[in-house]
C-alpha cells in the first residue's frame, strides 16, 4: 500500500511539472497566436531537453514523455482530417445503426443503417476511416468521415470493440464471446495471430507510454491482462480484489505512470502501475463506472457513472476527485469523446435512447437528443492527434 500511494503521489507530482511546461510554452493555439502577435523578432524554436524514449520500433516518436496527449490540443488537427466535417457518430446497438449527429445544431443529419449490434464507433490509426464495429453481425463497417458513406462490411468475427498498435501494423480485435485477442492487418483486416486468453469479456484496453505493452480489462471475471505488443502475447494476469468487479474502460495518465481503469460494479475507478502490475488501489466515483476521457488540456479526467446519471471529475495534479456534475432528470451516460475544442463532452444514454451534449466548463446539459435503441460507444470526429489508438478515439 505504502508503495502505491507513493506512486501517486510522483505521478501528481510529475503531471503538474507537465502543466506547468505546457504552460510556459503555451500549449493552447490561441496562446501562440498572441504570443506571435505580441513579438515582431521571429519566434525560437523552445531549447529543451526532453528525455528520449525507447518507443515500440516503428511508432511516431513521443512529443512529450510528460504530457502522452500533448497532441491532442484543440486546433492541432492531422492534415489528414483537415476537410471531415465536425460530426457525432452514435452507434445504437439494439437499432443496427449508426445516427449521425451535426455538433454545431444537436440535430441527426443521417441515420446509416449497418450490421447486427454495433457497438463502437472507432477511427483508423491513419486517422482515415471510422469502423463501425457489428458485434453479433461479425462485421467491420467502414465509413468516409470525409463524405460521411458507408463502404461495404468487411467480415470480422466478434468484433466487440477495436484498437490499433501505435506502429500502425495491427488492429486488436477484442473478440469477447471468442475469448481472443485478434491481432488483424490494420488495412485488409485479416487475421495475423489470434490470441486465446483465460479471462471472460475482453472488452477495453490502452497502451504504454513507449507503445510496447496495453493493459486489457475483462468484464466478466473482474481481471486485467498485460499484453506485450511486439510479441503478441499475455504477459500477466491478475484479478481484481473485488468480488463480481466488472472493469470496464481503461486509460494510461498523461505522464503514461499510471492507468485509471473504471469498474461498473465497484462503482469507481482502479490505479494501476502498468509496469510493476502491482495490485491496484481503488477510487470510488459512483454507480456504474464506465467511460473514462481526458481533457484537451490534460489536467482532467472525466468519469462517466452510468448507473447514477452522474460525471465525476479527477484532477491528475492534485489527485483526487474535484466535482460532480448530474445529468438534470437523470440518464444512463456511457461512452463517447470531447470535442475536438474541449468545450463539450459528448456521451450515449445506454438504457435512454438518448446521447448528452455537456458543457466542460462548469457541467451543465447543452442537449438531449433522442437517437435509436441501445446507443453506445460513439466516437467524435475529427478530433487533434497524430493517430488513432482506436476505441472511440485515443489520439497521440
Amino acid at each position: 500500500m505504502r508503495t502505491t500511494n507513493a506512486s501517486r503521489l510522483l505521478a501528481a507530482g510529475a503531471a503538474l511539472t507537465a502543466l506547468t511546461l505546457l504552460s510556459a510554452c503555451g500549449g493552447g493555439g490561441q496562446s501562440h497566436e498572441n504570443e506571435a502577435l505580441a513579438s515582431k523578432a521571429p519566434l525560437q524554436p523552445p531549447q529543451e531537453k526532453r528525455q528520449q524514449m525507447d518507443v515500440l520500433p516503428g511508432m511516431p516518436p513521443v512529443q512529450n514523455p510528460a504530457d502522452l496527449y500533448a497532441a491532442d490540443r484543440p486546433g492541432r488537427f492531422s492534415p489528414v482530417v483537415k476537410d471531415f466535417p465536425s460530426r457525432v457518430y452514435v452507434p445504437n446497438t439494439n437499432s443496427d445503426t449508426v445516427d449521425v449527429i451535426d455538433p454545431k445544431t444537436y440535430k441527426i443529419i443521417e441515420t446509416i443503417r449497418v450490421g447486427r449490434q454495433p457497438q463502437h464507433v472507432v477511427p483508423s490509426w491513419d486517422l482515415k476511416t471510422l469502423w463501425v464495429n457489428n458485434d453479433l453481425g461479425n462485421s467491420l463497417t467502414p465509413i468516409d468521415p470525409k463524405t460521411g458513406k458507408a463502404g461495404k462490411p468487411v467480415p470480422v468475427h466478434d468484433p466487440y470493440n477495436l484498437y490499433f498498435t501505435p506502429d500502425g501494423k495491427y488492429a486488436v480485435v477484442m473478440a469477447s464471446m471468442d475469448r481472443q485477442l485478434v491481432f488483424r492487418d490494420a488495412h485488409t483486416m485479416k487475421v495475423v495471430k489470434a490470441v486465446p486468453v483465460s479471462c471472460y469479456g475482453v472488452n477495453h484496453a490502452d497502451f504504454s507510454a513507449d507503445g510496447r505493452y496495453f493493459i486489457v480489462s475483462c468484464e466478466f471475471s473482474g481481471e486485467l491482462l498485460k499484453v506485450d505488443t511486439a510479441k503478441m502475447k499475455v504477459v500477466a494476469q491478475q484479478k481484481l480484489p473485488y468480488q463480481g468487479a466488472m472493469p470496464q474502460d481503461v486509460k494510461i495518465s498523461p505522464d503514461g505512470k499510471l492507468y485509471y481503469i473504471a469498474d461498473m460494479v465497484a462503482g469507481g475507478v482502479w490505479i494501476l502501475n502498468g509496469d510493476t502490475f502491482a495490485k491496484p488501489t481503488f477510487l470510488a466515483t459512483g454507480m456504474g463506472a464506465h467511460g473514462l476521457y481526458i481533457s484537451r488540456d490534460s489536467r482532467v479526467m472525466y468519469v462517466s457513472n452510468r448507473g447514477e446519471g452522474t460525471i465525476s471529475l479527477f484532477d491528475f495534479a492534485q489527485n483526487r476527485l474535484t466535482a460532480k456534475w448530474r445529468l438534470p432528470g437523470g440518464g444512463s451516460p456511457d461512452m463517447g469523446g470531447v470535442s475536438s475544442d474541449g468545450k463539450v463532452l459528448w456521451l450515449s444514454g445506454r438504457y435512454n435512447a438518448e446521447v448528452y451534449a455537456i458543457d466542460t466548463r462548469d457541467g451543465k446539459l447543452l442537449a438531449r437528443i433522442k437517437v435509436g435503441k441501445g446507443p453506445h460507444g460513439l466516437a467524435v470526429y475529427p478530433q487533434p492527434g497524430r493517430y488513432s489508438l482506436g476505441h472511440t478515439g485515443i489520439f497521440r
